[in-house]
């Protein structure tokens, strides 16, 4: 189970690194954009991505600390594993006890360098196992840099993981489904350009078992008819954005823990970027390729011009 979470640790990354390179086109153009309109998309798409994916990967590491950790976790069996290059400190003194990781290394995956600190809090008479236990994160200038790029972005603010269903992910098996939702009514994100902005998030990850593991991520936010909106605030251009889930995004332990399917829409000016996942070279739904997935970005400006590039991610 250790190397089962950080597997899938690595794949829910994966999905924040998969925009770098949106502005090459892979297929021939219906028709176009101008340039900034095009260079503004491709950067949205790779901000909220990749801050969907560190939201995530932070959950993890709780779930990995939480589950370790007797006082919080009312046992500790069949733990999901260790952090790499960082340390924890536990304070349970209190009437709300503490797990404080400080981060300052890669990942285990050797794909992000990490500083910055992390408190897990709790009230002390509660477990993590117990079902609508609350978990608030607090994250105090978490600084991730992407290796491939050196490319970074800085997140502060507090969020909060609820273990709608209880049970603990290490015991994940047969038909057991465990139900997280995260909330935050707001995180700052500092991007490595300087601009400083907030964003919420709300949204579910619900765990099963077919196979071996399955991870399915939702919004959960509505704002008028829009519904399954998962991050919303304001982009690095001052542009408000709305980041929509319309199709759950899946990741399957069976297909080597990768993103499968789902398609994300990102509402940003008066245009819709639609990114979908799980597809093959020509943008058609596939099962478990033995080579690649890629993913189809269209975008529609405003005038209704649109454009379309297939990536492999």
């Amino acid at each position: 189970m250790k190397s089962r979470f950080r597997l899938i640790a690595a794949v829910i990354v994966m999905m924040s690194v998969a925009f770098v390179s949106c502005k090459k086109e892979s297929t021939a153009t219906t028709t176009t954009t101008t340039t900034d309109d095009a260079t503004q998309f491709s950067v949205q798409s790779d901000d909220q991505s990749r801050f969907f994916g560190e939201i995530d990967a932070v959950a993890n590491d709780a779930n990995i600390v939480m589950e370790s950790n007797a006082s919080f976790n009312g046992r500790v069996e069949n733990v999901l594993g260790t952090l790499c290059n960082a340390t924890t400190v536990t304070d349970t003194t209190g009437s709300t006890k503490k797990i404080t990781v400080t981060y300052n290394g890669l990942s285990c995956e050797q794909n992000r360098f990490v500083t910055g600190v992390v408190v897990l809090s709790m009230a002390k008479e509660m477990h993590w196992k117990d079902a609508g236990a609350v978990l608030t994160v607090a994250v105090q200038n978490l600084k991730i840099t992407r290796v491939k790029d050196e490319k970074s972005i800085t997140i502060n603010g507090t969020k909060t993981i609820t273990n709608v269903t209880g049970g603990r992910l290490s015991d994940l098996s047969g038909n057991k489904v465990i139900t997280h939702t995260i909330t935050s009514a707001g995180m700052t994100v500092t991007f490595d350009d300087s601009t400083q902005r907030t964003w919420q998030v709300a949204k579910q990850r619900v765990f099963t078992f077919s196979n071996g593991i399955v991870i399915t991520t939702t919004g959960t936010h509505t704002d008028g008819t829009v519904s399954g909106i998962s991050e919303w605030g304001t982009n690095r251009f001052g542009n408000a954005f709305v980041a929509t889930i319309n199709q759950p995004l899946v990741v399957r332990q069976d297909c080597k823990f990768r993103l499968v399917s789902g398609q994300v829409t990102h509402s940003v000016l008066a245009a819709t970027i639609v990114v979908t996942f799980g597809l093959d070279a020509t943008g058609v739904a596939t099962t478990c390729p033995i080579g690649s997935y890629y993913f189809k970005l269209v975008w529609t400006s405003k005038g209704g011009l649109t454009k379309t590039v297939i990536m492999l991610y």
